[in-house]
């Protein structure tokens, strides 16, 4: 608290030395989001090294976003403070990726705090960010799925934001993982296994450069090509393709394709090629999807550690992304609006891989989920959210797993 507190008094004073302008000012907006967060995993196998990992805590996540000063080249600033609170833990069941954890003791600490500032410069519909980033793109996709967001220190240069092609160009040179305060150099992880054998001793980098173009002539169709290298270790070709057909007004048919090609970049083993093709249909409240996802290659999918792989089969446990796997999804979403209950949804869904290569031979896993989520709409609660996440692994090579997650959020916009 006391550092975010600092940072904040530092915050205010450079304010205070900025232009004076109308639009800085009152185009500006802020929120404070508050996330409490249960979370269990039960391991199932009899010889696990832990029984369980089984922490409770609370997160504060606020943010505040300026407008642009006046004239055709813009300066904007953006401030985003978050804070974790210990609630239950112990040294036993640690583990869940909520809190900030003592290497040394095994111990999670009582809190965790950190302060990103981000400088926004815009000239037309061009904005280049220095700073704190918080990146949605399918080579690096931040993760927010615990308590706090995990988020990247760097450069990204947003063009042609109002147009039909669009293109994304950067760099970062450090990464703040979910559950630290601290900015450390960027390592790779493989799907699956996680497990990427390097050619020197040196597994980390301290530049991941990317550059991509999106294109999307209608609202139904969209395509996009993404490259990014993690100096020295791996490079990465992303392709996706997404289309859909409306049939009825209640009724739409979408396509979505995606192909990755990640390979050695001087200092890794990295081989693999990601196919995935993945089918849906809406029809009123129900909407019902399927896919398939192919790995091949000498090696399982390869991303930055901590991010969210950019995946069809990343579920709540598992990505399905080993080396040689093959996988499959069926999965059902259901909005109870029409049966006079609006805020509350519904998703079950199960994946199931096979042919995955490993130490000991050819593997098979599967994972079941369910999520349910109830958004209060009217009253003095209104927004208020209760989230639970079931699922349930099962592998005939990995750890055997059970899992709940209990999240209940509110924000409030200032």
């Amino acid at each position: 608290m006391k550092r975010i507190t600092t940072s904040l008094t530092l915050l205010g004073c450079s304010l205070l030395a900025l232009p004076a302008s109308a639009d800085f000012l009152a185009d500006s907006e802020a929120q404070i989001s508050l996330r409490n967060l249960y979370f269990n995993r039960d391991f199932r196998q009899t010889d696990a090294p832990q029984s369980k990992a089984d922490e409770w805590a609370q997160g504060v996540r606020a943010e505040w976003r300026s407008g642009y000063t006046s004239g055709r080249i813009g300066f904007g600033l953006d401030a985003i403070g978050l804070l974790g609170i210990k609630l239950d833990s112990s040294p036993d069941r640690t583990g869940t990726g909520l809190l900030k954890t003592d290497r040394s003791e095994g111990r999670a600490m009582d809190e965790y705090s950190e302060l990103g500032l981000t400088a926004r410069l815009r000239l037309d519909d061009h904005v280049l960010r220095l700073g704190t980033l918080l990146p949605l793109l399918p080579l690096a996709m931040h993760n927010d799925s615990r308590l706090l967001p995990q988020s990247f220190r760097g450069a990204w240069l947003q063009t042609g934001e109002r147009q039909n092609l669009k293109l994304d160009l950067g760099r970062f040179d450090r990464v703040n993982l979910r559950d630290s305060s601290n900015h450390e150099r960027m390592t790779p992880v493989q799907g699956g296994a996680r497990n990427v054998r390097l050619r020197s001793a040196n597994i980390d980098a301290n530049a991941f450069d990317f550059a991509g173009l999106t294109w999307q002539p209608t609202e139904q169709t969209r395509a996009s090509w993404h490259y990014g290298e993690l100096k020295d270790i791996y490079r990465q070709h992303y392709l996706t393709l997404g289309q859909s057909w409306q049939l009825e007004s209640d009724r739409r048919v979408s396509l979505d394709l995606r192909f990755a090609d990640s390979s050695d970049a001087g200092r890794s083993n990295i081989d693999n090629r990601m196919t995935s093709l993945g089918l849906s249909y809406q029809a009123g409240m129900h909407r019902l999807s399927t896919s398939y996802q192919h790995m091949e290659g000498d090696t399982g999918f390869a991303y930055l550690n901590g991010t969210d792989p950019f995946l069809a089969h990343l579920v709540q446990i598992q990505d399905f992304a080993n080396r040689d796997e093959r996988s499959w999804q069926v999965r059902h979403d259901y909005s109870f609006a029409d049966l006079g209950l609006p805020g509350l949804k519904l998703m079950n869904r199960y994946t199931h891989g096979h042919n995955i290569e490993h130490a000991d031979g050819r593997g098979k896993e599967w994972e079941r989920n369910t999520d349910v989520v109830y958004v209060i709409q009217q009253g003095p609660l209104k927004n208020l959210s209760v989230h639970w996440r079931n699922a349930t692994y099962r592998s005939n090579f990995a750890s055997d797993m059970d899992e709940n997650r209990l999240i209940l959020g509110y924000t409030f916009h200032l």
